[in-house]
């Protein structure tokens, strides 16, 4: 598989940072063992990255991904790996993971997704069950996905403080892949198994101002450990409360938000030559799947709303009223495949990177917002390069030999002369941007932890 193409006005600034970024691969590796060792990554992650050449930075860490189904399935033996690590460090007596999805069932992609999660964790050798919220499904189902694999939905039950299903299966590990959009349920709360991610991770909860905030002190250290500028990786944002877009409440405040960050992007493209137009991405500071998101180039682009886009932003999933939004620096993405615009999506589980996907779109622009309704997922082919963020004596003896298997898995190649016209290179920049976001992930669980 080839790469995208980045536009040709960009590469040699794109190949500017990426030749820093290998050059500096040791320290880089040392300094994530340092940080794992320090704080505890979430269970999974997925993390959307967008590159303009002069800029490559995370944009959004989704703590319950949903899209194992668009992995390249030869990758199975090292999420397996990385799941083994994960359910162990959780439990260490752990033989079987409860894993409680999305109440969605007519979404057979997305069933085909919890089917691929299963697939990846019965690889790693423990039994798996379903246990639904859905108060449809009342007994044990069988649903089709949309490969035409079978999976089995169970009721949830609890007992005084464990979960269960009805014929009394009950692990110490509940995975979520469920983003609790609708709330906590009252079965979940108090439970003494471990549950993964944690319950503050769910969007009831969590808020993306509070992922970047943590994300600003992981690209600050990071950028003064390889000496470059922090904004090259890093993204403005502000945050805007108690809106209502069907009311017009709170307008002149995000409209003089946007203002604001289009300003500081401004000046930093006058200081550095760059031509684009700023723009900003607004979107709802809790929810996924693309929804309440808009890109604006001006502030009278958020005052003077129509009725139509005043509705798609005022509410996201589970109908969850939005009140708050990040006004986040655009990042133009300079990347096309088949003329097409795309970003990649990296996918993480503990602090292994185990693949991704391009997600493309032929319908949207470069300043556009991706993850829309016509996007496309190409995944990551066997040249994905991952760093674990481990050393040889700490990892599993069972990934090294998954790292020798495929050998172009572990690090960068060419790494002494920083070669960036080896493509298997750029994706192992990818990662680590990607990891800088899991490590903001795992900050921001800390930091507001209950």
């Amino acid at each position: 598989m080839k790469l995208p193409v980045m536009a040709a006005e960009h590469l040699s600034q794109l190949q500017a940072f990426e030749a820093k970024i290998l050059c500096n691969h040791a320290k880089i590796e040392a300094w994530f063992r340092s940080q794992w060792n320090a704080h505890r990554p979430p269970f999974y992650g997925s993390v959307d990255i967008r590159n303009a050449g002069y800029k490559i930075s995370s944009i959004d860490m989704n703590l319950f991904p949903g899209g194992f189904n668009n992995l390249n399935p030869n990758f199975i033996p090292l999420a397996a790996v990385a799941a083994q690590d994960a359910v162990q460090r959780a439990c260490e007596t752990a033989k079987s993971v409860l894993i409680i999805p999305e109440n969605h069932t007519r979404n057979t992609f997305y069933l085909q997704n919890v089917y691929a999660l299963s697939e990846i964790l019965r690889s790693a050798g423990y039994e798996v069950r379903l246990g639904s919220l859905n108060p449809e499904v009342t007994e044990l189902t069988e649903f089709e996905t949309a490969l035409g694999d079978k999976i089995l939905l169970e009721p949830l039950l609890r007992t005084r403080e464990r979960v269960h299903l009805a014929d009394g299966f009950s692990p110490c590990v509940v995975l979520l892949n469920n983003d609790l959009s609708a709330g906590v349920p009252d079965i979940l709360k108090g439970i003494s198994q471990t549950v993964l991610p944690p319950l503050h991770g769910g969007w009831t909860t969590r808020r993306k101002t509070e992922h970047f905030s943590a994300y600003n002190q992981v690209a600050a250290e990071f950028a003064k450990l390889i000496d470059i500028d922090e904004w090259q990786i890093n993204p403005y944002f502000e945050k805007i409360g108690g809106l209502d877009f069907q009311e017009r409440e709170g307008e002149d405040a995000l409209a003089e938000a946007v203002e604001r960050v289009l300003a500081k992007i401004q000046a930093k493209y006058d200081e550095l030559g760059i031509t684009d137009q700023p723009f900003v991405i607004v979107k709802a500071d809790a929810g996924t799947y693309g929804m309440g998101v808009m890109s604006v180039k001006s502030a009278d682009e958020v005052r003077g709303l129509n009725r139509k886009n005043r509705n798609k932003m005022a509410k996201v999933k589970e109908g969850l009223e939005v009140s708050e939004v990040i006004v986040q620096e655009g990042i133009y993405t300079y990347e096309t495949m088949n003329g097409a615009v795309c970003e990649p999506v990296v996918y993480m589980m503990d602090r292994f990177v185990i693949g991704g996907f391009f997600r493309v779109h032929e319908g949207r622009g470069a300043d556009e917002n991706l993850n829309a309704g016509g996007m496309v997922f190409v995944p990551l082919s066997n040249s994905i390069p991952t760093g674990s963020g481990d050393n040889s004596q700490e990892a599993p003896e069972a990934c090294k030999r998954v790292f020798e298997q495929w050998d172009s898995l572990g690090m960068p190649r060419s790494e002494k002369d920083c070669d960036v016209d080896n493509e298997h290179n750029r994706l192992y920049v990818y990662g680590v941007m990607a990891r800088l976001s899991l490590l903001a992930a795992a900050l921001e669980l800390e930091q507001t932890a209950p």
